[in-house]
């Protein structure tokens, strides 16, 4: 039905997919998209959902919209006229137009992996490639609407630090330090290793940790293992030889938990 749109998948589901959706009543949904036509299948396919969506056409007007009319998530296309999908995404995450951590799913033509990587670690929490089927993009809304949620009921009772051989993670105040120094870590490489260090001794796959630790039901497998690799640089004494994040050849990867 949308073969004809750019930036739209073909649907041939349209009325009936809508229907299954697992409801998120109110919740406020700002889609930044140029493309009138996709935006429109977009907002139409959010609001079928029971979600309250609202369309911006360019960066400046959805910083103006955001600091209006404050959103609970940002559907936000990469390649914007004028202000770029990633200085928009800065921008709101830094909290200059909104109060408290706003969930970003960026819209991308770009299919390299560079492209990917650098749209979440500019605090985007999902990607999805242009075409792309709505009713996907619809559920990636709603999944990363209740990662949001189960993290803001979990803020209420933080857990205390966990600690694992040289390292020490402490999940609530979102900080790592190993023997005593503390470790840069983007947002995507924090979530990974704190889920890691909460799981020990089991192996998950690619697809699990996805799932598991950002709520992906669809995404590229190969974005877990750049951050595994990019992880194993930061915490491990010689990442090509790692002792606590292994390798399970077949199935994924196990963290080992050493004696503190």
């Amino acid at each position: 039905m949308f073969a004809g749109i750019a930036g739209i998948s073909a649907q041939p589901f349209f009325m009936t997919a809508r229907r299954s959706y697992t409801r998120i009543v109110d919740a406020r949904i700002l889609v930044v998209e140029d493309d009138l036509t996709v935006a429109e299948v977009v907002v139409d396919y959010l609001r079928h959902a029971g979600l309250e969506p609202r369309h911006a056409v360019d960066g400046h007007t959805a910083l103006e919209m955001a600091a209006a009319w404050p959103p609970d998530l940002v559907v936000l296309d990469l390649m914007l006229p004028g202000v770029s999908g990633l200085e928009v995404c800065r921008h709101l995450r830094e909290g200059e137009h909104v109060r408290g951590p706003l969930p970003v799913i960026m819209l991308t033509a770009l299919g390299e992996e560079s492209d990917r990587v650098l749209g979440l670690e500019s605090g985007a929490d999902d990607y999805v490639t242009k075409p792309f089927s709505p009713r996907e993009l619809t559920l990636r809304v709603q999944a990363v609407l209740r990662r949001a949620q189960a993290a803001r009921a979990a803020a209420t009772q933080p857990p205390p630090p966990v600690r694992s051989g040289r390292l020490e993670v402490d999940v609530a105040a979102r900080r790592a330090r190993s023997e005593g120094r503390e470790l840069e870590l983007t947002g995507r490489e924090f979530d990974l290793l704190a889920f890691f260090v909460c799981h020990p001794g089991r192996a998950f796959s690619r697809a699990e940790l996805l799932e598991q630790v950002w709520g992906w039901s669809f995404g590229d497998l190969s974005t877990i293992t750049v951050y595994v690799r990019r992880l194993r640089e930061k915490v491990e004494q010689e990442p090509t030889v790692p002792i606590q994040l292994q390798t399970v050849w077949g199935v994924g990867y196990r963290w080992e938990a050493l004696p503190s």
